[in-house]
């Protein structure tokens, strides 16, 4: 494993020398932050694009963002280990991911902890729960800057829809490589199959596994609707992507520029939110059209809650994570309606 990453190090090296993208430009006092991501929805690239504009425009051209997309340099884990390292000063990738890392990101892989898209905004918008989260992997070499949305995470399969936690049973389940989802598809009767995104549409097309779970835009952004028509909204989960960046670049930012690059990260946020909606109807629309996708709407999501309640009630009693836990919930107006009952 560790000549394996000093050997993509050396690569990765001789790419952006080659390119000329060194953090440091010619010009003096001029900077340049090379941001790498993996495949992504629209909407997302659009907001990381925005991110790039609006620091140039908030440093008047001393800051410029250079970016490596759709994978160029490795899956989400290795580009968390290249901007942990500094070799890219930062990546966006799902909160999952970031689980193996520091184990507090494992709260979003709860199943049903957000009731919905205003209770996810509220808390993902509330610095007191953040705030600790982004700086808990600082001991690492990197920290959060802001999150986006990356929309509910439902079942879509190829032989059938997933209408109850029946239909899971016995099915082999793409699962991102997150404990707490392995957890979920186990709890839910299925048999998980963690793999990084860049190997789903090969393992569905050769019936390695029975499906998976993420957003929509996987159905004709990523091809899968290619092969797994049935996409079924039990909405199990809402996993935030996060932006980090590498500790020592920031610190090597001026105050103006510190300050420029959180404004642009925050406010980039509020873009993504814009285009968000209208985009995920685009592609349900073109997976329809394109791949014949059919998308069951109308799913009780009750029995789903019931067979992993034992992963809320691990992390309610957890001594590490009771009392974030415990705040996200105080927030659901589900919750406080129980309570004045």
């Amino acid at each position: 494993m560790r000549k394996h990453i000093i050997l993509l190090l050396v690569a990765i090296f001789s790419l952006l020398i080659s390119s000329g993208c060194m953090t440091q430009t010619e010009a003096k006092d001029q900077v340049v932050l090379r941001f790498a991501y993996a495949s992504n929805a629209q909407p997302v690239k659009d907001a990381m694009a925005k991110f790039g504009e609006l620091v140039t425009e908030k440093t008047n051209g001393e800051v410029t963002v250079e970016y490596f997309p759709d994978g160029q340099l490795g899956g989400e884990r290795e580009l968390i280990e290249l901007t942990q390292t500094g070799a890219v000063d930062l990546t966006k990738v799902s909160g999952s991911a970031l689980e193996s890392f520091a184990k507090d990101y494992s709260i979003f892989g709860i199943p049903y902890l957000f009731d919905g898209e205003e209770h996810f905004y509220n808390v993902l918008e509330n610095e007191e729960i953040m705030e600790p989260l982004y700086q808990s992997t600082e001991d690492l070499g990197f920290v959060g800057l802001t999150y986006y949305d990356s929309g509910q995470r439902s079942f879509y399969m190829t032989d059938g829809p997933v209408l109850s936690p029946d239909d899971l049973k016995g099915k082999k389940i793409r699962v991102m490589q997150s404990e707490t989802a392995i957890k979920m598809v186990e709890l839910l009767g299925g048999s998980p199959t963690p793999m990084g995104s860049g190997e789903v549409y090969t393992s569905l097309q050769q019936g390695i596994i029975d499906g998976s779970e993420n957003n929509e835009f996987v159905m004709v952004t990523a091809g899968h609707g290619g092969v797994a028509k049935y996409y079924s909204y039990d909405e199990h989960t809402r996993v935030p992507d996060i932006v980090v960046m590498n500790q020592a670049t920031l610190d090597r930012l001026t105050v103006a520029q510190r300050q420029a690059v959180y404004e642009a990260a925050e406010e980039s946020t509020e873009y993504e939110k814009t285009v968000w909606k209208d985009a995920v109807e685009a592609e349900k629309q073109a997976a329809i059209e394109k791949h014949g996708v059919e998308f069951f709407e109308d799913i009780d999501n009750k029995p789903f809650q019931e067979a992993v309640q034992p992963l809320h009630d691990e992390f309610k009693n957890s001594e590490k994570f009771g009392s974030v836990y415990q705040a996200i919930r105080n927030m659901s107006e589900n919750e406080k309606s129980e309570e004045t009952r």
